[in-house]
């Protein structure tokens, strides 16, 4: 899951499987539209929800090397830098 902020006058935190994410569009707010069609404003930047999305994923794969025991210092998607 990766944590969003909604838009609004306290931005409030909510976490969010990237999975239901179909689009992230700055219009000028960023929105993020599920695959259910709803439609969510939030705080972050697009380049920042796809950052986010991108880190989930990759500490899926390197938890998935892991638990099958391989050294995921060695996997070229779980170096940092």
């Amino acid at each position: 899951m990766i944590e969003l902020h909604r838009l609004g006058r306290e931005p409030e935190p909510f976490l969010l499987n990237p999975d239901l994410i179909q689009t992230v569009e700055a219009r000028p707010d960023t929105t993020v539209t599920l695959t259910s069609g709803e439609r969510l404003p939030v705080v972050e930047r697009p380049e920042d929800v796809r950052r986010r999305i991108a880190a989930w994923r990759t500490s899926l794969l390197v938890d998935a090397a892991r638990t099958i025991g391989l050294d995921p210092d060695v996997l070229p998607f779980a170096r940092r830098g």
